[in-house]
């Protein structure tokens, strides 16, 4: 069989990763400029309803309501994009996705009422539904034994962006406020408090479109040029690329990518959702995963309306400033936790236990948010906040290791398909519930005060763990892996 080489062993191999890695440094940089522009939009959301709202409007349904429009356009475009990427390429997605966050975030900030704002956060969530397509570029530039690790990255700019964003967004909010300055003072600023954090969000976007624009390169050429070798039946020289054509790239290429109707991909989603949520080992981390994210979206609405409440009505009286820092120290912790401690406590106690571990530190955390000390109001929330923080960071990675520990390599990626769209399902119901509780909550005395909501996130985290814990699921991942070993 014919053989390809470039002039010179391993230079083909060579030029290949070099490509591969200065693509990934791209889309690495790409993404964490994307992550902290909308990371930045957190602290100051619930100030910018209070702000828009009409005197004595309940605001809990408001922040409800964006954030819902936000979740909900992700969930809806995201596999439109997904099949538009398939068909016109990666690169441009991710630019017209760029292209269009950037715009959403200056109208966002210039909204005069709360119909503007739910409009605008919903064509933003549109946009950005394209975050989806960075895994499909990362799929489409990495050997297999590659993937993991590349996606890990990929996890690390979203925690490092979801830290430096709600620093800087609490930073830069109503400047018109700002003691040690009057420029803003008399201006569109302090008409419009919340503009100047959003052209900033809008510029990090903007540099992100023109990183995609000049340095970031096409994915979808590299399967397509896999197909033509198949296709002429071309063994690439060991030294290039050490694959086989009847082989790996025959298994990721044998079937071109067909178009596929995103209302199509959207229904697969659910009956997916549907199959697997009844197998015996997956479904019980799969509906612990999804009462957990419940509770903890929960948390996001209501978080903020209990920390920016007065002090007299039994809140702390916190600033966006104040809010953005306490978000930028979750996230601190979220990196350590999943960075540096989770391998070594994995190796030593499993990842059945460690979920199960996380969920009760976690629950604790959500449940301990109310009763913060308010003489010692900042110590107090950012020892909740780091149960939050270390429990979750426990619970995620173990338990998308357990899912694919218990999933088959057929079947892997459709299992976290379903995990995704779990994730964003569970969060639009989360954060629904959050505002409706505490509207009906938040003027209330008595057991069922603005405690409730807190009390109901500790509880669905309560209940995550009793149905992991005490299901077929827990110990099966464990078992997998020593099985395959004694199998060795």
């Amino acid at each position: 069989m014919k053989k390809v080489n470039d002039g010179g062993p391993g230079n083909g191999a060579k030029v290949e990763a070099n490509r591969d890695k200065g693509a990934m440094g791209i889309i690495f940089l790409v993404i964490l400029v994307d992550m902290i522009g909308i990371g930045i939009v957190i602290p100051f959301l619930t100030y910018m309803v209070e702000f828009l709202s009409p005197e004595n409007q309940d605001l809990g349904i408001w922040v409800a309501l964006l954030m819902a429009a936000y979740a909900g356009a992700m969930f809806l475009f995201s596999p439109f994009w997904g099949s538009l990427s398939d068909r016109i390429g990666r690169r441009p997605v991710l630019m017209i996705g760029l292209a269009g966050n950037s715009f959403w975030f200056i109208v966002f900030g210039l909204s005069g009422t709360l119909w503007m704002a739910l409009f605008a956060r919903f064509a933003a969530g549109v946009f950005n539904a394209n975050i989806s397509v960075t895994r499909a570029y990362i799929g489409d530039i990495s050997k297999p034994h590659e993937v993991a690790r590349r996606q890990g990255m990929l996890g690390a700019a979203f925690g490092l962006g979801f830290t430096l964003g709600p620093a800087i967004g609490g930073l830069l909010s109503n400047p018109a406020a700002w003691g040690f300055t009057t420029v803003f003072q008399n201006t569109i600023f302090e008409t419009h408090p919340y503009l100047l954090p959003c052209l900033a969000s809008s510029l990090l976007s903007a540099t992100g479109l023109l990183l995609a624009t000049t340095k970031l390169p096409e994915s979808l050429k590299v399967r397509k040029s896999a197909e033509h070798i198949r296709e002429s039946n071309v063994t690439i020289d060991d030294d290039i690329e050490d694959v086989d054509l009847d082989n790996e790239v025959k298994e990721q290429s044998a079937t071109p990518i067909q178009p596929r109707n995103p209302l199509v991909i959207l229904r697969d989603n659910f009956v997916a959702i549907g199959r697997m949520m009844v197998r015996p080992k997956i479904a019980p981390a799969l509906w612990s995963m999804a009462l957990f994210w419940t509770g903890f979206t929960i948390m996001h609405v209501v978080f903020i309306l209990f920390t920016m409440m007065a002090v007299a009505d039994g809140g702390l009286g916190f600033d966006e400033t104040q809010n953005g820092m306490i978000f930028a120290f979750i996230g601190l912790c979220g990196i350590i936790t999943q960075g540096k401690l989770i391998g070594p406590l994995s190796d030593r106690f499993g990842s059945s236990r460690l979920m199960t571990v996380g969920l009760i530190i976690a629950g604790i955390g959500l449940a301990s948010i109310p009763y913060a000390v308010p003489s010692a109001a900042m110590a107090s929330i950012l020892a909740s906040a780091a149960l939050i923080s270390f429990g979750n960071g426990l619970v995620t990675p173990s338990n998308m290791t357990i899912l694919t520990h218990l999933s088959g390599a057929d079947e892997r990626g459709a299992v976290m398909g379903v995990s995704e769209s779990l994730r964003a399902l569970s969060s639009l119901i989360g954060v629904l519930i959050g505002g409706i509780v505490w509207d009906a909550t938040v003027h209330r005395s008595g057991l069922f005060d603005f405690h409730t909501a807190f009390r109901l996130c500790g509880l669905f985290a309560l209940a995550a763990m009793l149905a992991f814990r005490f299901s077929s699921a827990y110990g099966a991942s464990e078992k997998t892996l020593a099985a395959e070993a004694n199998s060795v």
